[in-house]
């Protein structure tokens, strides 16, 4: 299978407005993303898709290539979707959604949630890491758990697995040992990504505010491959934006740069 990586970048964010635009490292973050999945060498293409004119301006001055959308799309999913049917693209039968505030995804996440899908073992891949136990009770981390083959049961909120009350120590090193947080990583066939967004959503998902339970109740297995880690958070606040920033300065100046800078 050919891999299509698609990065969607919707300018109109609330908690740190213009994100895709704000400087990182000295250029939009949108641009620093493009550059690094580029980078990874791990899809046969990469496309920005975004809902305004200045971000793609911005990221075909960089030399990379976007795809200007509709600006009432509800998800970045569908955003994906769409750049996924146009004609240019109809070669690829697999895509990678990378998250457009998310500058430090690993080739090691990527490869792990495409493979899954280009491999054909699922329609739909994602990525899960290990967890301390304390992560069950931060309702913004999203926890997993799977089959034995690495197939997806269930996603939530919630503290899964859950230890019973009256669970002695053996139960509760059972339990720790099954915690698994989710990263937000998708892989998709064109068949399953299409089947995504042309269906409502589903009542699991308006409850828990998580977009993948929708593919989930309708019976499409998702397959989900272990990391060791998972790469730092995307970037939501100015806290975040001054965070990445110096993390970005320390992470170039430990590797070469396989993109001439401008």
């Amino acid at each position: 299978m050919r891999l299509l990586a698609v990065i969607p970048a919707r300018l109109g964010a609330t908690r740190l407005p213009r994100k895709p635009l704000r400087l990182l490292g000295g250029r939009p973050l949108v641009v620093r993303v493009w550059e690094h999945v580029a980078r990874l060498g791990v899809a046969d293409r990469c496309v920005v898709a975004t809902d305004h004119p200045d971000v793609a301006a911005a990221v075909r001055d960089a030399g990379g290539e976007a795809v200007l959308t509709r600006d009432d799309h509800p998800s970045g999913t569908d955003r994906v979707a769409e750049v996924a049917r146009l004609p240019e693209f109809a070669a690829f039968d697999a895509v990678v959604n990378i998250q457009g505030d998310e500058p430090f995804a690993s080739a090691e996440v990527v490869h792990a949630a495409s493979s899954l899908v280009v491999g054909g073992r699922f329609p739909l891949g994602t990525v899960a890491c290990p967890a301390p136990p304390d992560v069950l009770a931060a309702p913004d981390a999203v926890k997993v758990v799977t089959t034995d083959d690495g197939r997806a049961l269930y996603f939530s909120r919630a503290p899964i697995p859950f230890l019973r009350e009256g669970g002695d120590a053996g139960d509760r090193a059972r339990r720790d040992a099954l915690v698994r947080r989710h990263v937000g990583i998708y892989a998709y066939t064109r068949d399953a990504l299409e089947r995504w967004v042309a269906a409502p959503p589903h009542p699991l998902e308006l409850v828990e505010r998580l977009e993948q339970l929708r593919p989930l109740a309708a019976g499409t297995p998702i397959g989900v491959a272990h990391v060791p880690e998972a790469p730092p958070a995307g970037i939501d606040t100015e806290q975040d934006l001054a965070d990445a920033n110096a993390r970005w300065a320390a992470w170039e100046a430990s590797r070469p740069s396989a993109i001439p800078r401008r």
